[in-house]
């Protein structure tokens, strides 16, 4: 018999002010005792600080760290602070949540996220981007017990992390394709389940980008149940298929190629284009959407050269090279990655 488990959220809790509501919730959950919260230099004040206030209203004994990377040490030094604790709490961005989420299920500490912003899927994901000596690396992962996502401090965050959350959530379309692809071709295991939700998820924030504004609580709502729920997708499949393919690739590719990298969601929105021109499917529906949310389509408005576009198109293939995608076995020759670039106009 086929046995599988799947670990979804059990509470998620969203809009304007739940973070004050923090100690209450986790009370709720059954948590009692120590707990640690985990937050950067600038979200420590955004909102750790609250977070922390709300615990202790509630009787928790609050210890916290303040970590700058999302890096292989920043991991073990939350390690080595939870082993005591009954709840780890990451407050911040991307970077926060991936060391706190790691760290929580080796330690085999429950973890709630708190995201200050909606960059990316991380949110509520079974997965972690950290830092390593070869570049970044995405590592399995416990999803949250639990999410308290604030939508009047995500909307306050910079927009543009918000328009890079979108591209992530976008380029689910051709993380799809691509496993329908290796269904077909490799015989991979396939979810209709989760790819039904994935593909839901990124029509409906496409549907509503005219609606996604800089500042409205409302807008930063949308994007982070789509988030969550690309997330859960993740889990419900056992695997990021349903939201990470060639474009996530491509995104992986620059990270190690360009001096400074744009942000994960804003190349991925940039891969989805020319990987959904791959795929023979409508690249140019995907480039006006993100022009819409006011997310980068080109290499010049994501800061980074042309010529960093095509190595990166050129290796992108032997990142998670077990993963099937367009991109083959072999990849793209320079002439190949030169004119995708060129016909789709990111360069």
């Amino acid at each position: 018999m086929d046995v599988r488990k799947i670990q979804l959220p059990r509470e998620i809790h969203t809009g304007a002010g739940v973070i004050e509501e923090t100690g209450a919730i986790c009370k709720n959950l059954r948590f009692d005792g120590k707990v640690m919260v985990v937050s950067g230099p600038k979200t420590r004040h955004i909102a750790g600080e609250t977070v922390i206030d709300s615990l202790v209203n509630e009787g928790f004994d609050v210890h916290n760290i303040t970590i700058n990377h999302a890096s292989k040490n920043s991991v073990l030094e939350v390690q080595d602070l939870i082993k005591n604790c009954c709840l780890v709490l990451g407050v911040g961005g991307g970077k926060v949540i991936d060391v706190a989420k790691l760290a929580s299920t080796r330690s085999a500490v429950n973890f709630i996220s708190v995201p200050t912003a909606a960059s990316h899927d991380g949110i509520a994901s079974p997965r972690a981007s950290i830092k390593n000596e070869a570049g970044t690396v995405s590592l399995k992962a416990e999803p949250p017990i639990g999410v308290i996502a604030d939508t009047k401090i995500i909307s306050g965050a910079p927009f543009r992390l918000l328009a890079a959350g979108c591209g992530d959530i976008i380029s689910n379309y051709t993380a799809i394709l691509d496993w329908k692809l290796a269904h077909r071709l490799l015989n991979e295991d396939y979810s209709d389940s989760a790819a039904a939700l994935s593909m839901m998820t990124a029509k409906m924030t496409i549907k509503s980008a005219d609606a996604i504004k800089e500042g409205l609580i409302e807008s930063a709502g949308l994007v982070v149940k789509a988030l969550i729920s690309s997330g859960i997708a993740i889990s419900i499949a056992g695997t990021s298929r349903p939201a990470s393919g060639s474009e996530h690739k491509f995104s992986h590719a620059l990270d190690i190629i360009a001096p400074k990298p744009a942000l994960h969601g804003e190349q991925c929105g940039v891969g989805t284009i020319m990987m959904m021109f791959l795929h023979g499917g409508d690249w140019k529906f995907i480039r006006d959407t993100l022009k819409i949310i006011k997310a980068p389509t080109t290499a010049k408005e994501m800061g980074i050269k042309p010529e960093y576009i095509i190595e990166a198109l050129k290796i992108a293939h032997t990142i998670r090279s077990e993963r099937y995608t367009i991109l083959g076995d072999r990849g793209l020759t320079e002439e190949a990655a030169e004119s995708l670039a060129v016909k789709t106009g990111v360069i």
